[in-house]
């Protein structure tokens, strides 16, 4: 077992157990950028309270030289610098795994696992003899054991010392000091223990052609990209970021070069409802807008959201899904606001939807997001979360085509006004189902007025039956229409599947081993992963062809599941659940499990 061990490179898991507050964060994200210069495929996920400081903090690290990228549950190495989490993380060690720990202090002899191997580094003596700071002295303790774990793993030294000098090389003091902690770690593990582990990190040219990016800020350089100028927002977990990034994209690429003044205007606003409220007053005068927020924002904005919608005025909502009801745990990950965005408002109300599985998708969904409502004239909600939207994941580089013209609907122009004996707002339509606009100021003939009231095609005020109705059922087939727009599914077929899996977003990682592992366990599935909202003919074809779905989703409610049933044919019965939902990312497993529960594998297969 010990020589099979050693020839494990880049394929393990680490977990870095600390306490929020103490700055492990940048000692986590130096080991994480290291390995992935070294051209190493990685992924981070970091699981933090939602409050300021105090309580545990996990930063997982999962090295995968085949790209898995998924969450880990079997730990090689953990970090464990809480002891108040010493024995969960001693539990959660895999056999043969190892225990880094700060032996200033001797370790609970009950907590001992003989299967375990215990490495002891005295870091708090250690950086308390080379810093005075009290303050320096903690935040210093992550950084050696970053040093340590370089030595154990084999990582490239000079990829690390490169990394301190772009983030601190305009800052001497900083710079040296996070130098001289890295090397007390360093030279202490290579002095006192065995270096490297059986699991090393070895150079490989794994992550040609891409980029380590979280989410969030792939989101706000679409919206960049897609012409957006305008933003209003309210502060909220785990969203603010976008609005940060967008902030600082605006401030390089959206301000004149020879007035030095700004072509763009964000607006932090009191409250969400009064964001979305200027984000659909910029959308009606012919702006590019967008808010960002997060279900508790979602359920403040539907009124408004119902308005955009009855009177067709474009607008795109940026939802970062975080685990609820009400608060709920706002640094935790979910897709538990499905339901509520499809239907958002009350009364008969649908909306577009983008399902984006990776930091990728939310820069490409960014820029579908703008051109489909302003196409549809009607709100768009990119469905992001925050495993995706905080969390680092490697993905090909973004590509951006120049020849990209934005999608900005049927706009009547003032010739185009000429021609026309009276312009109505809501009439008359094309093949979508979409009536022309005008934008206000342009011209005295397109001048319109309209209300979140009842109206009949010519935008005249009216409460009779048939003229409400037949409002009510153009916008319908509007929305039925953008199916032919959304992102379509992806689909991975296998041959001899016998089920077919369904799923969205980020569950994709997880999805896609686990399904490698069912085939190796003698169960091949199919498997689609939906990406937009109203569902086109390739979704309900694949739900149709395949007589077990399981459905694979985060959230306790079956919410993906539940809109299948609602918006196809399908019988529910087929339709199987799959659910993870306690606020961590999905894991192959839990997948695996899940499929296996609720799948009945060929006779003579180990489950």
């Amino acid at each position: 077992m010990h020589h099979e061990a050693r020839t494990r490179v880049n394929d393990f898991a680490l977990k870095l157990a600390n306490v929020n507050g103490t700055g492990s964060a940048s000692a986590n994200g130096l080991l994480l950028q290291a390995i992935f210069r070294m051209g190493i495929p990685v992924s981070g996920k970091n699981l933090f309270p939602s409050n300021i400081q105090g309580l545990p903090t996990w930063y997982e690290i999962r090295v995968s030289r085949d790209g898995r990228t998924a969450r880990a549950l079997d730990y090689d190495l953990i970090v464990a610098m809480n002891a108040r989490t010493y024995e969960q993380d001693i539990r959660e060690l895999r056999p043969g795994g190892y225990l880094l720990y700060d032996s200033t202090w001797p370790l609970d002899t009950a907590l001992l696992r003989a299967d375990v191997r215990f490495l002891g580094i005295p870091l708090a003596r250690l950086c308390n003899a080379a810093f005075s700071d009290p303050r320096e002295r903690i935040l210093m303790k992550n950084v050696a054991y970053a040093g340590a774990l370089a030595a154990l793993l084999d990582a490239d030294m000079t990829v690390v010392e490169r990394l301190l000098e772009e983030r601190y090389g305009h800052r001497k003091g900083l710079r040296e000091s996070n130098s001289c902690a890295l090397r007390i770690g360093y030279d202490y593990a290579i002095a006192n223990l065995e270096c490297p582990l059986p699991f090393r990190l070895e150079k490989m040219d794994g992550n040609r052609d891409s980029i380590l990016i979280d989410g969030n800020t792939a989101t706000a350089l679409g919206c960049l990209y897609a012409g957006a100028t305008v933003a209003a927002w309210y502060p909220i977990t785990p969203a603010t970021s976008i609005m940060d990034a967008f902030k600082g994209f605006c401030g390089k690429y959206r301000r004149d070069p020879e007035t030095g003044r700004n072509r763009y205007c964000i607006l932090q606003a009191e409250d969400e409802m009064a964001s979305i409220g200027m984000v659909i007053g910029a959308g009606w005068m012919g702006a590019r807008a967008f808010t960002s927020t997060a279900g508790p924002g979602i359920s403040l904005m539907n009124e408004l959201l119902g308005l955009a919608y009855y009177a067709e005025i474009p607008a795109v909502v940026i939802d970062v899904q975080r685990v609820g009801p009400s608060t709920g745990m706002p640094t935790r990950t979910q897709q538990s606001d499905v339901l509520k965005c499809a239907y958002a408002s009350h009364g008969d109300t649908k909306h577009v939807l983008l399902f984006p599985a990776d930091p990728k998708e939310c820069f490409d969904f960014a820029v579908t997001a703008f051109d489909l409502a302003e196409r549809f004239q009607t709100p768009v909600i990119l469905m992001s979360d925050l495993d995706i939207g905080m969390n680092d994941w490697v993905v090909p580089r973004l590509r951006w085509d120049d020849a990209y013209r934005p999608d900005r609907g049927r706009v009547l122009g003032t010739e185009d006004l000429a021609r026309l004996g009276t312009f109505f707002r809501y009439h008359p339509e094309d093949e979508d189902h979409v009536a022309a606009r005008t934008l206000p100021g342009i011209d005295p003939k397109g001048a319109f007025f309209t209300r979140g009231s009842g109206h009949d095609k010519f935008g005249a005020y009216t409460e009779t039956p048939d003229d409400y109705r037949e409002v009510m059922e153009r916008l319908a087939l509007k929305h039925r229409a953008a199916a032919r727009s959304v992102p379509a599914p992806v689909i991975v077929r296998r041959p001899g599947a016998s089920v077919g899996v369904v799923s969205m977003g980020s569950c994709d990682p997880a999805i896609r081993e686990a399904l490698d592992e069912l085939a190796r366990r003698g169960l091949a599935a199919d498997y689609m992963r939906v990406r937009g909202f109203p569902f086109g003919e390739e979704v309900e074809a694949f739900l149709e062809e395949h007589e077990i779905v399981p459905v694979v989703e985060m959230n306790r409610d079956a919410q993906l599941r539940s809109l299948l049933t609602l918006e196809t044919r399908v019988p529910k019965e087929k339709l199987r659940s799959v659910l993870a939902y306690g606020g961590f990312p999905l894991s192959a497993r839990t997948v695996v499990d899940g499929v296996l529960s609720r799948v009945e594998v060929p006779r003579g297969v180990p489950r």
